[in-house]
């Protein structure tokens, strides 16, 4: 079964080439792009649907979440409002909501936050473990993240729960933990911050998460210049997210990371990718992530929503977008890109052997999957220019129409 989407007025590729199409179309076949052109050289296609002169953009990729939560941090939220600082601790009262939740209701809440997050143009969907803390809850949480999300990560190492040593902690997540988790995960990730887990720490469970086989990723540098983008940099990880106080030689670090990749054709080998997190820093009064800095050295930059109960309860990959071009010194089409591409980078699936099924994400190109974000305005410019309005009017994931 094949489709044709014309008179799409701007199509913002966001592939190797940035192009930018007017006046276009895309054919989608299965779950696969099979042709994007001009619409007047469109081929025939077994149905049609009419754009009506909207602007397309491929669908979000959202490279940091924690759907996998119960319960409710609206007091702590409140109290944050009215001056009082943000510290990791919070985290303690989501896990003890969610260990007291049903793996039924656990469901069902990710489920709704997914659903949420697909209306509003993503698409391809991380989420992490790191509200359960011991080896069974953990354990649950890896196996119902890997029914609701594309990829999993394993954050055993969020918080040392109250009341325990923190080496023997460090010890059991990079130990009885892992082996639990591990048939369900991708990832592995680390809160390398005050508070959370120091260098060290933090350096013995990603390595022995390497060894069993998971790519890395790193909190860091959220709170305050730490350890964490060196350790990221160190251990090759694939992303290090928050940044939001960076030495220069931190961007120095990360950029270095990238001197082996051609932008130009993707190819190469891949550094560490800059993860900015703005809900987050906005809903934490921490400085916005400095995303004009990091794409001036040369450094891969994503955009994610990091929707979780504490610090940022928002999937709105948009309002991600919005504010990068409203207060962080990114063009249009460099947002659009960190939250399409770059998340793809950050999650390693930026490319693909189509003949093999094996499909990139986060960017309009043959043989990618058909992952497509119609925007009911004329061009993606619209979601700056219109900061906070409702403006996607259909979304495809994999080929099937989502809204």
């Amino acid at each position: 079964m094949s489709t044709l989407i014309t008179n799409i007025a701007e199509l913002m590729t966001q592939d190797l080439e940035h192009r930018v199409l007017r006046d276009a179309a895309v054919v989608i076949e299965g779950e696969r792009i099979s042709w994007i052109g001009a619409a007047a050289d469109a081929p025939a296609a077994d149905d049609a649907v009419d754009a009506g002169g909207r602007a397309m953009l491929p669908g979000w990729v959202d490279s940091h979440t924690h759907l996998l939560f119960a319960g409710d941090r609206t007091a702590e939220f409140e109290a944050r409002m009215a001056g009082e600082s943000y510290s990791a601790g919070g985290i303690a009262v989501t896990m003890n909501a969610t260990r007291a939740t049903s793996d039924y209701d656990l469901t069902r809440l990710a489920l709704s936050r997914v659903d949420e997050a697909v209306s509003q143009g993503t698409t391809y969907i991380e989420t992490k473990t790191g509200y359960g803390l011991d080896v069974e809850h953990e354990t649950r949480s890896a196996r119902i993240a890997s029914t609701v999300a594309d990829q999993v990560t394993y954050l055993g190492a969020h918080l040392v729960p109250a009341g325990q040593d923190p080496d023997d902690y460090t010890d059991l997540v990079r130990g009885p933990m892992l082996a639990a988790v591990r048939p369900y995960v991708q990832w592995a990730d680390v809160f390398c911050e005050e508070g959370a887990f120091t260098a060290e720490q933090s350096r013995r469970v990603l390595l022995a998460c390497r060894d069993a086989g998971l790519g890395l990723r790193v909190h860091g540098n959220q709170l305050g210049e730490g350890p964490g983008v060196q350790l990221a940099v160190e251990l090759e990880a694939a992303s290090v997210d928050h940044v939001n106080y960076l030495a220069d030689k931190d961007v120095d670090a990360l950029a270095g990371t990238w001197t082996g990749w051609d932008a130009a054709t993707g190819t190469g080998r891949r550094g560490t990718v800059a993860t900015c997190l703005p809900a987050c820093d906005l809903s934490t009064r921490q400085p916005l992530a400095p995303a004009r800095a990091l794409l001036d050295a040369a450094v891969q930059v994503s955009l994610a929503s990091n929707c979780n109960p504490g610090t940022s309860y928002t999937s709105s990959m948009a309002f991600c977008v919005t504010t990068a071009v409203l207060q962080m010194g990114l063009s249009v089409h460099e947002a659009v890109r960190a939250a399409t591409y770059g998340g793809a980078l950050a999650l390693r699936k930026d490319s693909g052997k189509d003949a093999d099924g094996v499909r990139a994400v986060g960017s309009i190109a043959v043989g990618h999957r058909a992952d497509l974000h119609l925007l009911n305005a004329p061009s993606a410019s619209h979601l700056a220019y219109r900061p906070g309005m409702p403006l996607t009017y259909a979304v495809w994931r994999a080929g099937k129409r989502a809204r």
